[in-house]
Parts: C-alpha cells; sequence; structure tokens
C-alpha cells in the first residue's frame, strides 16, 4: 500500500505548479505595464531600517526595478510618475525568514489522518500560488521558504521569478534533511506497512547527509535546512531531543558552506541548539528551550536567533479542531511559554535576531501579527521591524538587494497608516506594495 500524508506531501508536481501558475497569472492578475522609466513615491513619514531612525516627508525615486534616489521632502524629479501616499509611512518591503508556502491549517478537513492518507503535493501545488499571493498583499515581499515537499517551493520560485505569478522573492530549501524516525521522516507513527513515494530528506551517517545537501543543491537550494532537534507537529515523543550526532550536523555544514549555501537549523532543545551553533549553522529556528550557554556560543559566533513567537496562540486555539493527534498539542503546550521567556533573554542579550513565523502552521498573510508579540516580550517596535528589514537581509545575504530603502536595492516598498513605532500591530493592515518597481497592492487612497 502506497500513500502520501498531507504534512509532507511526496507526489512530484512541478508541471502542475507552472500549469497553475500561468493560468493564475492570466485569469486573476493580468499582466501590468512596465513600470514608467521614473516613478516617484511620495510619503509622509519613512522608516530608515539601516540607522533605526524615522524620518520625515521622502520622495523614493524608482528606475527599473530599482531605488535609484531617496529624497527629503517632497522635490520629485521632471517627468517622473507619482504615486503620492500622503500622511502615510513608507518602510522597506518586509522579510519572513521561516515560511512554508506549501502548506496552510485553514485547507484540513477536520481529520489528521484522512488528510495524511488521502491528500498528495499536487494539493500543495495548487495552493502554493494563492499562499504566496497572500503573503505578499500582506507586505511581505521577500522569505525564506524553509521546507516543501516534491521540489514544489523551486517551481513557484521560479515562476514568480519569471513574472508569471505575483508573490514574493523566495530563498527555498527543497526537502528538510533529517534523521530516521526524526521530525523529517513522514513515516514516523504510522503503520509499518505503509510506504512513502516522491522526494526525501531522510539521510543517516556523515556520508549521507553530505550526499543529501548535495542532492538538494542539485534541484535547486537557495539553503541547506536540516532538523537538528525532535519537533511539535511531529509524532515523534520528543520535543527537542537531538536527532543528529555532532559528526553528521558538522558533514551537514561543512558541506553546506563547500556549496556555498547558507544553513537554518531546525532546533527546539538546548543540547540540540548548541550542537548546530558548534556546526556552524547560520541561524537557530525556534530556539525553543535555549539555555545560557546557547545564548553565549551564539553571541560569539554570529549566529542568528529566529523564534518564531505568535504561533503557540494558534496551534492551542485552532489545531484541536483540525483533528491534531493530542501528543503533539501537549508537546506545543511544553514549548510557547518557555520559547517567549527565552525569546526575551535573547533580546535582553543582544543576540542577532531575525523575523521568522513558520507561517504555514498559522494562515498565510496573517505572518505581521508576530510584530505584537514581539514587542509584548521584550523588544522596541524599531527593533521588531528592523529584525524583519536590515538584520533578515543580512542572515539571508541579500544587504544589496532588499531590507531597506536605500539607493541600489530593490523597489521592494509597503506603506502603512499610522506610526508603527508607536503601534507596531498597524503592521498588520499594509495598504500598499510595490516590489521591483511595480504596484501589487495599490493604496486607494493614493494620488
Amino acid at each position: 500500500m502506497s500513500v502520501r500524508p498531507v504534512s509532507f506531501r511526496r507526489a512530484l508536481c512541478a508541471g502542475a505548479l507552472f500549469v497553475l501558475a500561468a493560468g493564475a497569472g492570466v485569469a486573476q492578475d493580468a499582466p501590468a505595464a512596465p513600470p514608467a522609466a521614473l516613478t516617484a513615491v511620495k510619503a509622509a513619514h519613512w522608516i530608515d531600517t539601516e540607522s533605526g531612525r524615522e524620518r520625515g516627508p521622502v520622495v523614493v525615486v524608482i528606475k527599473g526595478e530599482r531605488i535609484a534616489e531617496v529624497r527629503a521632502g517632497a522635490d520629485v524629479p521632471a517627468g517622473a510618475t507619482v504615486i503620492d501616499l500622503g500622511d502615510a509611512t513608507l518602510l522597506p518591503g518586509l522579510i519572513d525568514v521561516h515560511v512554508h508556502l506549501t502548506s496552510d491549517p485553514t485547507t484540513s478537513t477536520g481529520n489528521y489522518y484522512r488528510d495524511a492518507l488521502t491528500r498528495s503535493a499536487m494539493d500543495d501545488a495548487v495552493l502554493a500560488p494563492t499562499l504566496a499571493r497572500r503573503t505578499l498583499d500582506a507586505g511581505f515581499t521577500t522569505v525564506r521558504n524553509v521546507g516543501a515537499p516534491a521540489y514544489i517551493d523551486v517551481a513557484l520560485r521560479d515562476a514568480i521569478d519569471r513574472g508569471q505569478i505575483p508573490g514574493p522573492r523566495m530563498l527555498v530549501a527543497t526537502v528538510a534533511i533529517g534523521s530516521t524516525g526524526g521530525h523529517a521522516d513522514d513515516s514516523t507513527g504510522f503503520s509499518p506497512d505503509i510506504t512513502f513515494g516522491g522526494p526525501s530528506g531522510v539521510a543517516d551517517g556523515v556520508d549521507a547527509v553530505r550526499a543529501k545537501v548535495r542532492e538538494n543543491v542539485k534541484r535547486g537550494a537557495d539553503v541547506i535546512k536540516f532538523m537538528a532537534s525532535a519537533g511539535v507537529l511531529s509524532n515523534e515523543a520528543s520535543v527537542g531531543a537531538p536527532q543528529y550526532s555532532q559528526a553528521e550536523m558538522d558533514a551537514i555544514v561543512d558541506e553546506a558552506h563547500r556549496w556555498g549555501k547558507k544553513v537554518a537549523a531546525h532546533a527546539h532543545g538546548a543540547e540540540a541548539i548548541d550542537m548546530a551553533i558548534r556546526a556552524g549553522v547560520d541561524s537557530v529556528e525556534h530556539c525553543s528551550f535555549i539555555d545560557a550557554e546557547g545564548l553565549k556560543l551564539a553571541k560569539a559566533r554570529g549566529t542568528y536567533l529566529d523564534f518564531d513567537i505568535y504561533n503557540d496562540d494558534y496551534i492551542l486555539a485552532e489545531y484541536a479542531k483540525l483533528g491534531t493527534p493530542p501528543a503533539q498539542i501537549a508537546k506545543e503546550k511544553l514549548v510557547g511559554r518557555v520559547q517567549r521567556e527565552n525569546f526575551r533573554k535573547a533580546v535582553q542579550a543582544g543576540e542577532k535576531m531575525a523575523f521568522a513565523t513558520d507561517a504555514g502552521v498559522y494562515p498565510h498573510g496573517w505572518n505581521a501579527r508576530q510584530f505584537a508579540k514581539m514587542v509584548q516580550w521584550g523588544m522596541t517596535p524599531m527593533q521588531a521591524i528592523q529584525s524583519a528589514t536590515w538584520n533578515a537581509a543580512d542572515l539571508l545575504g541579500w544587504r544589496d538587494r532588499v531590507g531597506a530603502i536605500k539607493p541600489g536595492l530593490y523597489a521592494d516598498l509597503v506603506a502603512v497608516k499610522g506610526d508603527p513605532l508607536k503601534d507596531v500591530s498597524v503592521l498588520e493592515h499594509v495598504d500598499f506594495v510595490m516590489k521591483g518597481g511595480r504596484v501589487d497592492k495599490p493604496d486607494a487612497a493614493a494620488r
């Protein structure tokens, strides 16, 4: 008997995504005319994320896809097409460094095992363009997709890059690498009579994990993601125990860096976090039970810590309704409060931190709900904004492309009504989105 579970559907469906994406682009989002030779975006306020300051009136001059000039005041160059956002606050496009654009809890039938045994990666491919659009409309113009079945994320990234469908800029990890019986092993918790097909990230031993890194790079990975520890929404008993040896983690990081790829490590438990940092990962995801040693190691090595501190609310409120196994929800109860308390400790320690939501665990388009949680648990509004702009761009290695409003970077801009430094929750209601000089979400009030 061969079936594919809903959590990591494995059918090869890049072709289906391409066809769907092309259709969506024609039916829902007819191609816009090329941007004017020169466009000027005016706003009364703007956030300089590089310096960490709010500034006064601004005119952002755009040529093609890039920012050509940032002018203080209201002086518009002759011949420019003007987009006047009035009293709005302008920010660079937001960045989420931990999403899964091939899943969304709102698609559940309410029966975990029925979904697991009746859905394939084709279902994920059908939905992915819609989820990408929701993310872009929410003001997130760049994301790092850290795990997807069947290389759907590669096909989605490429369709967006070709301009065939709207969506954020994407860095993708393809299939996450993990040990047998661990957080990336689809068959954990299912009958041994059931087998699963399609691409898999399961690998054991130094040679095998090196080979898996090479396979992911071959298939189009921009970043390598591996499971350093057990997880919450999977069927192994532990929530944070290490699932690779130090030698295996060292090999994954060494091989990925050899190919010029950064590494993100899923890790909840303190021991696994320490091991991943010692291996040289570029970021640790979740960080739930990080201890003083982990904070010390991360600070010394410049490792980014990516806490997803909103989704605990959603999991505890909604996942029982989705038919999620009670053992998984019980694991989340162990994680939520402790993770937030450790987030506060990381802020106080001055750790390098990027905005990471795990969107896909909760609905896409809700990414910005995490800003208020970050402020509640210790960040200033400016620190929270910088985590989703300048700092996130640094983690991605893309400060020459995104993360600030400055000449030479992509013209990725968002605008909100109100002052996010006084009320960061206004970022949950983005009124204007521009990506690469093209308006993807116009502000109805703009002139």
